[in-house]
């Protein structure tokens, strides 16, 4: 089974969706796991709007990048430029896509909503 890695800054908000996501749509095709630069915890707005269109992410974990698990990715997406700049090296023959995504942490409700559905039609299109 191939494996995807979502990373952002802190993995509590873009990589956590980005994780809910990939586990319903992409569950065939890939091991989905996600993971931070740094370690910021589960934010509970990006926990609220998932399941406000029935994806429960409430039981993932804020995670820091898992080397091993890294050098044996198939896909490797960063979801923020703070990610792509201090994510390890990508393996050579492991494929790396940016989505240079805004930070919803700390803004209204409405801009999680946001990025939640560009995060949504981005994993969608990896089928």
């Amino acid at each position: 089974m191939k494996k995807i890695y979502f990373i952002c800054t802190g993995n509590s908000c873009r990589s956590q969706m980005a994780e809910g996501f990939a586990k319903k749509e992409l569950a065939r095709s890939f091991e989905v796991r996600s993971a931070g630069v740094e370690k910021h915890g589960l934010n509970p707005q990006a926990v609220q709007v998932m399941k406000e269109i029935g994806y429960d992410i409430s039981g993932q974990t804020s995670d820091l990048i898992d080397l091993e698990y890294f050098n044996q990715c198939d896909l490797i997406v960063t979801l923020c430029g703070d990610a792509r700049d201090k994510c390890p090296v990508v393996p050579k023959g492991h494929e790396h896509l940016h989505w240079a995504l805004d930070d919803p942490a700390g803004k209204p409700i409405e801009k999680f909503r946001q990025v939640r559905d560009e995060i949504e039609k981005r994993v969608k299109k990896l089928k």
